[in-house]
C-alpha cells in the first residue's frame, strides 16, 4: 500500500485526535473521584467523592486481636490497611495507598513530628528521579501531594523520610502508588491526625491475617 503524504498528515491528526479524547476521558475519570470543596484552617481541599470509592476502603471500625497497646498504628502494606487500635479489641480501619515495588519499606517508627497543611520538599532521591520537580511545594498549595495534613515518622529521634499524609489522587488509595509514603484521603488524615500525638507507635508490616470482614461504619 502507497501512502500520500495528505494520508500520512490525516492519519497523524486522527492520532492526536484519539489522545486528546484519551486525555478528556481521565480527566473526566479523575474529576469524578471528587464532590465539591471543605474548608480546613483557612485552606480549601477537594472533598473525597466516597459513593465512587469502594466501601472497602472507607473508614471503618472493625474487630482487631493484638498484643500492640492502644493507640499504636499498624499499617498492613499487602492488604492496604491502616489500624489504629482501640479499646475492646477494636481498631479504626483506613484504606491506604502503599509504597511501589522497590520503595516499600516495613519496621517501627514513633510519630515525632505533626504538621497542618504541610510544605513538601521532595528528598534529594526524588529530586534524581524526576529533576522537573520543584524544590519545595507550599503548604495548601493545590498541587502539594501531602494535602491537609502529614505525620512524620522517625527512629531513634532520626527521621527516616516516611510520612503519614494525604492524597491529591484518591484513586490511588487501596493500591501500590507511592515512593514509601503511606498515602490517606484527605478526610481520614485529617481525622488521624487527631487522635495521633506526639509518641505514638507505628508499625509498618508486609501483611497481617485478615481479622474480621465484618465492620461498622465510622460516621
Amino acid at each position: 500500500m502507497v501512502l500520500s503524504r495528505r494520508g500520512v498528515v490525516l492519519g497523524g491528526l486522527a492520532l492526536v485526535a484519539v489522545g486528546a479524547t484519551g486525555n478528556s476521558v481521565q480527566a473526566a475519570t479523575a474529576k469524578s473521584f471528587f464532590a465539591g470543596t471543605a474548608s480546613d484552617n483557612n485552606f480549601v481541599y477537594r472533598k473525597t467523592n466516597f459513593a465512587k470509592i469502594d466501601k472497602k476502603w472507607h473508614r471503618q471500625i472493625v474487630k482487631y486481636f493484638s498484643s500492640e497497646p492502644v493507640g499504636t498504628v499498624v499499617v498492613d502494606t499487602r492488604h492496604h490497611f491502616l489500624y489504629l487500635i482501640m479499646e475492646n479489641k477494636t481498631a479504626i480501619r483506613y484504606g491506604v495507598g502503599v509504597g511501589k515495588d522497590g520503595f516499600k519499606w516495613y519496621g517501627r517508627a514513633t510519630i515525632d513530628r505533626r504538621a497542618l497543611w504541610p510544605q513538601w520538599v521532595p528528598p534529594p532521591e526524588m529530586r534524581k528521579r524526576r529533576p522537573d520537580l520543584p524544590p519545595m511545594i507550599a503548604g495548601g498549595a493545590s498541587n502539594n501531594p501531602l494535602g491537609p495534613r502529614a505525620l512524620y515518622l522517625y527512629r531513634d529521634g532520626a527521621d527516616i523520610g516516611y510520612r503519614l499524609h494525604g492524597t491529591l489522587e484518591p484513586w490511588s488509595i487501596g493500591t501500590d502508588a507511592s515512593s514509601g509514603c503511606i498515602r490517606m484521603f484527605p478526610e481520614d488524615i485529617i481525622d488521624l491526625y487527631q487522635r495521633c500525638p506526639i509518641g505514638t507507635a507505628v508499625e509498618v508490616l508486609p501483611h497481617i491475617a485478615d481479622q474480621a470482614p465484618a465492620s461498622t461504619t465510622v460516621e
